[in-house]
């Protein structure tokens, strides 16, 4: 982490952070440490938790226990306008009645800031969002993405320690949404705060973050860096949310009961991982990413392989995804991409396919 990240962020903890809606408990023990200058996800399915997180760190939503710290000083008695944070949401949330420059220089007429100073910042901050001489525009005269643009602007200028970031692409176009990511990444580095990222996108979190945390029902589940997510999830609900992945049930075996595990799907034996030999239960669950899959007709030496049936191939450009159906009914989803020589495979092909065993993640349910 370079000087201006850590001087211009501000770490975040939460402690053992609870929230609950009559019987529906949103929040349960979040205890989580985001370091100054971080980019950190939370990432789950819809009432996973992630925005009542960040609403309570906010504080627009009280939470019922816990206690969360910014740059070390609780802000359990701190009003929002105090705690110094950024805010961007999904709809924009601009004031229509506004020009741009007025939208993006409210937060610093509400903290009293000087004419010259709001002109000097929101200058500053508009051109970081490429939006310099649209000050006098409407909202309504802006595209969805220009909008965007200037709630981010609006969120920066008065640089706060810590910027969350709620759903803000979602409302956008497949393409824009993907241009906008890049851009938002490249705010981050210039802007150096800590920042909060909320979404249901796992490709979203992939490209963006320095590590993700993924929440279900109020919980985390798990944190890491976006690599270590993808290749290691510990469960099969991580591994299921976080891209496309092939759930084979598998059971312990081996003359100590550990040494080896079983591929019940054709019977195939492969080590058992360490965490799989330390359970306590027979069962567990291999998780095989599509792109682990390969062809194996010329030979499956050294591979975990099956016998399959093509059902669906669909082109995706560089990339071919593939649905294989097994004899016992249940298929796989693998990935080519395209090279010049290799014939894709037609709807009735029969093939064999395998993985390599050091590809296989074992994950509990």
């Amino acid at each position: 982490m370079d000087d201006r990240r850590a001087d211009r962020g501000s770490a975040v903890e939460f402690r053992d952070v609870t929230k609950s809606f009559g019987p529906v408990q949103a929040v349960a023990g979040f205890t989580l440490r985001v370091e100054a200058g971080e980019f950190l996800t939370l990432l789950g399915p819809s009432g996973s938790g992630k925005t009542t997180v960040l609403n309570i760190l906010a504080g627009f939503l009280p939470g019922d226990g816990g206690e969360i710290l910014i740059g070390g000083r609780s802000v359990a008695s701190l009003p929002t306008e105090r705690r110094n944070i950024g805010m961007v949401f999904q709809n924009y949330s601009l004031f229509p009645h506004m020009t741009v420059f007025d939208n993006v220089a409210f937060p610093l007429r509400m903290r009293r800031v000087g004419r010259d100073e709001i002109r000097a910042r929101v200058a500053k901050a508009l051109a970081l969002v490429h939006l310099e001489g649209y000050g006098k525009r409407m909202p309504n005269q802006l595209s969805g993405g220009q909008q965007q643009r200037v709630a981010f602007a609006r969120a920066i200028v008065f640089e706060p320690k810590v910027l969350l970031m709620d759903e803000p692409l979602a409302a956008l176009d497949l393409k824009l949404r993907e241009a906008m990511q890049l851009e938002v990444k490249q705010y981050k580095e210039q802007i150096g705060c800590t920042v909060i990222y909320v979404t249901h996108d796992q490709g979203e979190a992939l490209t963006l973050s320095d590590r993700i945390v993924v929440m279900d029902h109020g919980r985390i589940v798990q944190a890491g860096r976006p690599q270590e997510i993808y290749d290691y999830p510990k469960t099969r609900f991580v591994a299921e949310f976080i891209g496309q992945t092939n759930i084979l049930a598998a059971r312990r075996a081996g003359d100590d009961g550990v040494a080896e595990l079983v591929v019940e799907e054709g019977g195939a034996r492969l080590p058992a991982p360490a965490g799989v030999a330390r359970a306590s239960t027979d069962r567990c669950y291999l998780s095989v990413r599509p792109e682990k899959l390969v062809r194996a007709d010329g030979g499956s030496a050294g591979l975990v392989s099956f016998e399959a049936v093509i059902d669906e191939p669909l082109f995706l450009g560089d990339v071919v995804r593939y649905t294989a159906r097994l004899p016992s009914g249940r298929t796989l989803i693998f990935k080519e991409h395209r090279k010049s020589g290799v014939a894709a495979l037609e709807r009735g092909d029969r093939v064999v396919l395998g993985f390599a065993p050091g590809d296989a993640v074992a994950v509990v349910e």
